[in-house]
């Protein structure tokens, strides 16, 4: 059974570590973890320390480090411009994307996007989208958290591609696919997820001038909360992540 994983600002230098906070809270009060139990504790930036259980507090862990490991972070950078979705739609991408690799998501304000981030109501939902990240890279025990960035416009997420190593924009009538488009080996792949709606001409042509590349998936077309999660799933194989 794998050893249940929490994240911690600073991994501390010795060998000795107390697991405080929300996350001392989940683990002592919600999970009740016990003496002698084994954990893991990252920091979210590629070190991760395997550790055993030697002290339980209302809400804390007394904790020795068994070992630690760093992972360098992975190269080239998958980024995904997601499309705001409405309803859960938008989190379960975050979740299923985190889980299967992605290191940056961009929520894109796409026209086509039915939901809006406005105000309060868009810091909440862009708060909800951290939070899954966070939940899921921890459940999959990544050694990097993914950076959910600031909700972006069709001109900043061109201006993305037009940085990128290479950028791609799904698509329903790209002829070119996914599986064997040329792929660099370091730099950032950005990739466009489109709303339930599909981008926009407008939208497709600002990304194409800005050097992105229409691509499919095969001949079926593909939800908002799933397309992105085929496609890093056909970019960690090609890259060997997977």
């Amino acid at each position: 059974m794998s050893v249940p994983v929490f994240l911690v600002d600073a991994l501390p230098e010795g060998d000795r570590a107390v697991l405080a906070g929300p996350e001392g809270h989940h683990a002592a009060t919600v999970q009740r973890l016990r003496v002698g139990e084994a954990v893991a504790i990252s920091d979210g930036r590629g070190t991760t320390a395997t550790a055993t259980i030697v002290g339980v507090g209302r809400s804390t862990l007394e904790l020795t480090i068994d070992e630690r490991r760093y992972d360098e972070r992975p190269s080239p950078r998958l980024v995904v411009a997601q499309a705001i979705a409405k309803g859960d739609r938008g989190e379960l991408a975050v979740q299923a994307m985190t889980e299967v690799g992605v290191d940056e998501i961009v929520p894109w304000a796409a026209s086509r996007s039915v939901a809006l981030w406005r105000g309060e109501r868009g810091e909440r939902a862009w708060r909800r989208w951290q939070v899954t990240a966070r939940e899921a890279a921890k459940q999959s025990r990544r050694s990097w958290l993914p950076v959910v960035s600031a909700a972006a416009g069709t001109t900043e997420v061109a201006e993305r591609l037009r940085a990128a190593a290479a950028g791609f924009v799904l698509h329903e009538t790209a002829e070119d696919r996914l599986s064997v488009a040329d792929l660099p080996e370091e730099g950032e792949i950005v990739l466009v997820v489109g709303p339930e709606g599909g981008v926009a001409p407008a939208e497709l042509a600002a990304f194409t001038d800005a050097g992105a590349r229409p691509v499919r998936l095969g001949r079926t077309v593909l939800r908002t909360s799933t397309a992105g999660v085929a496609a890093l799933s056909v970019l960690s194989a090609r890259l060997r992540r997977w």
